[in-house]
């Protein structure tokens, strides 16, 4: 059986590619996620893509813009309703993420653009609605 000696060097655990690179000052407000360099996958939070199951991930910063995929009203845990929603980003990956407005007024299919990057209480992704002004009028 062999042991580590205490004086010998070891590589940091959770050292992938592109999961723990720095993130620079300009892009705390937005969301960062990865893409793979061998069949250009995008995702967020992976240790390797789940398509080729590849390791070499690039980070890359999104613009921010996404498609509501699944919104759902929780009232667990929290004082008043919130929601909780699936937005898909322009670039092609998923995220979990809070739409702020009234719960019941978000579907599937609208619009939204990332208003904060981290919830002080959740730490997940705020966004706000883009069409908001459209929608008021059908409803």
């Amino acid at each position: 059986m062999y042991h580590y000696s205490a004086n010998a060097s070891h590589p940091a655990a959770g050292s992938a590619t592109g999961v723990l690179d720095p993130v620079s000052a300009d892009s705390r407000d937005a969301i960062v996620f990865q893409r793979c360099t061998w069949c250009g996958t995008a995702m967020y939070h992976r240790l390797l893509c789940p398509v080729c199951q590849g390791s070499e991930l690039r980070t890359e910063r999104s613009e921010g813009v996404g498609t509501v995929r699944h919104s759902t009203v929780v009232h667990r845990n929290t004082p008043a309703a919130r929601n909780v929603s699936l937005i898909e980003m322009a670039e092609g990956f998923v995220v979990r993420g809070r739409v702020m407005g009234p719960p019941v007024g978000i579907h599937s299919g609208d619009r939204v653009r990332l208003s904060t990057a981290q919830d002080p209480v959740r730490h997940e992704p705020v966004f706000q609605l883009l069409d908001e002004s459209y929608r008021s009028a059908w409803t």
